[in-house]
């Protein structure tokens, strides 16, 4: 008599299925820069909204996405959670992205002089992916996967000044300006008129608003496809070695690493 042996059955389309689409809402919502509601979701993905919902509450109980309050009160946005972005912190942590990462970081500090980071916006903070540090001995002491604010640091004010007027609305609508220096904006209209006057330059700055005596200029790097911005590469310095307008004379050679290090993060390569 043949042996029975008990397989472990292959996963059924069904389940390839749900598998791809839950990727599909996580891939479109990271390479959109910015929330979207049900509705766009379900228009974009070509998936009914009743499927969408059920996808949607699935990975908002594993932290992949979140809910956040729209401007409109039609809808709540929807963007990616915490869990995602830890997910993408570890992937990005890979040694292949890492040596490359690092050559572009590191190129440029020689250049400068000064400690060079790369960054991504997580929900209402700026994460940090990547940094080399600078040679001297006074520097800012931080580590990949750390969290700063978003409305007092160089990176942070950048990505503020990308969005729509909408999303950046929503988005100060439920932060605390909380004051870090004596510099830090904590007026929300003060702080809006300055985003518009980074928006316009294309680069974001911190002139000793979040720790005193550290000034730091951001650039974007964008999917040149769609032209959103994904990260940011920032450099600061303390003022006791650099002033604000010495780290602007340095965006030329930023913008330059900036675009090195975008195929990195495959970002060109995005429909």
């Amino acid at each position: 008599m043949a042996a029975h042996i008990d397989r472990t059955p292959d996963a059924s389309p069904t389940d390839d299925a749900r598998v791809l689409r839950a990727l599909a809402v996580l891939e479109t919502l990271a390479s959109a820069g910015q929330p979207y509601t049900l509705s766009q979701l379900s228009a974009r993905l070509h998936i009914p909204k009743a499927t969408l919902l059920r996808m949607i509450e699935s990975l908002e109980q594993r932290g992949y996405v979140l809910h956040m309050p729209d401007s409109r009160g039609h809808d709540r946005a929807i963007a990616l959670g915490p869990r995602a972005a830890q997910f993408a912190l570890a992937t990005l942590s890979n040694n292949t992205f890492t040596r490359g990462c690092r050559s572009v970081l590191r190129a440029l500090v020689e250049v400068l002089g000064e400690t060079c980071n790369l960054t991504a916006l997580d929900n209402d903070t700026v994460l940090y992916i990547e940094r080399v540090e600078t040679d001297e001995p006074l520097r800012l002491e931080m580590r990949p996967g750390m969290r700063v604010p978003l409305h007092c640091t160089a990176s942070g004010k950048l990505f503020l000044s990308q969005m729509t007027p909408l999303e950046r609305n929503a988005m100060l609508a439920r932060m605390t300006l909380k004051k870090m220096t004596y510099r830090t904006l904590t007026d929300a209209h003060a702080l809006a008129a300055e985003l518009d006057r980074l928006a316009t330059r294309g680069v974001g700055i911190d002139n000793e608003e979040f720790v005193r005596g550290m000034v730091a200029v951001a650039v974007p790097i964008k999917d040149t496809a769609a032209s959103h911005t994904f990260a940011a590469l920032a450099v600061h310095a303390p003022t006791a070695r650099a002033t604000l307008e010495d780290l602007l004379k340095a965006v030329p050679q930023m913008k330059l690493a900036a675009s090195r290090l975008a195929p990195l993060l495959h970002l060109n390569e995005r429909a």
